[in-house]
């Protein structure tokens, strides 16, 4: 099938430059983390990613571990790439990581050893069906092995081909600038970090943000609206069937009644400003021109659809800024 996206698709979305490179992105991209996975009819999935290219959205992140089973979200996002979008390839930016547990044996038990990370990407390539990816992304830092050869292994599969751009994801700021010299004394310079941000989690406020613009990278958060948290799904109660009550990355422990008490006073002032709860922690997330985009997942259209309505007011006054403040003071989501 050719030729169906809407024509209008770039006329409505905000696109942010990435750092200093020459790549601009959506200030909203959908991330595959959830939903894509053999759990999940791919009619559904399908309807998704066509809305979202619709809508303007030209950013898909995914990772080798991404949906259920491990790797089940590329072998589908594969599929809908042959049968819906390769006419629009290079209107996609597309990226993909290595990092986490993969395959049986020492070779794939996730890191940052070279032989695991270029394997890894291969394995990537083949689920998709793609001679190379946008962004490749050390999906976490390890410890056990040189930053050299990490880097190093990012390095080649720019290099190779593979890739276009090198990311990480996770890293601390002191490990960023490490990471972004070696890249940088390779000629491979880093693209982007991608770690979790939210209203509930701003620890990038100390030094990252700092740090990724000292080197000219961008910045792609995760997480905006922390597991669903931040959304008017629990502001009453925990829902039966709703991502607490079987997610390991978020428990219904988590939400306590202060917790409750703080949403709704957050959701107040969004309602002040004609947005839900998600729309103005998407829209606060964005508040810094040092984020250059946030992921959001979908479950639905209508869902993305809500998630992307967040753009049509990024601006913040100072005294909402200051009532958000107070409300959810740093730390208080820890």
């Amino acid at each position: 099938m050719t030729g169906w996206a809407d024509p209008g698709r770039y006329d409505s979305m905000t696109y942010r430059r990435t750092g200093r490179s020459g790549l601009d992105l959506p200030a909203i991209s959908l991330g595959l983390w959830h939903n894509f996975g053999d759990d999940v009819p791919l009619e559904r999935q399908r309807a998704i990613l066509r809305r979202a290219f619709d809508l303007g959205i030209t950013h898909i992140d995914l990772a080798n571990n991404y949906g259920v089973p491990a790797g089940s979200a590329e072998t589908n996002f594969g599929r809908h790439l042959r049968e819906d979008f390769g006419p629009y390839r290079d209107e996609l930016v597309i990226s993909t990581k290595a990092g986490w547990d993969m395959w049986p044996g020492p070779y794939g038990q996730g890191g940052g050893g070279r032989k695991y990370v270029l394997a890894s990407l291969d394995q990537s390539l083949r689920r998709m069906g793609l001679d190379y990816v946008d962004v490749f992304y050390s999906h976490r830092p390890d410890l056990t092995t040189p930053f050299e050869e990490t880097m190093g292994a990012l390095d080649t599969a720019v290099r190779s081909g593979r890739a276009l751009y090198a990311g990480i994801s996770n890293y601390s700021p002191e490990q960023t600038a490490q990471a972004a010299a070696i890249l940088r004394d390779l000629g491979t310079p880093l693209l982007i970090h991608q770690p979790s941000y939210s209203m509930l989690d701003r620890w990038i406020e100390d030094g990252l943000l700092g740090t990724l613009e000292q080197e000219g990278a961008g910045c792609i958060v995760f997480s905006p609206l922390a597991q669903g948290l931040l959304t008017d799904r629990y502001l009453e109660g925990i829902p039966e069937g709703s991502r607490a009550t079987h997610s390991r990355f978020l428990s219904a422990d988590d939400i306590t009644d202060e917790l409750r008490g703080r949403l709704r006073a957050l959701a107040a002032i969004a309602a002040e400003r004609g947005q839900s709860l998600a729309q103005m922690a998407l829209a606060w997330t964005l508040r810094d021109p040092r984020v250059t985009s946030a992921l959001v997942g979908a479950s639905s259209v209508r869902q993305l659809e809500d998630n992307v309505a967040a753009l049509a007011n990024l601006a913040f006054s100072d005294e909402e800024l200051a009532r958000i403040d107070e409300i959810l003071p740093r730390g208080a989501g820890d």
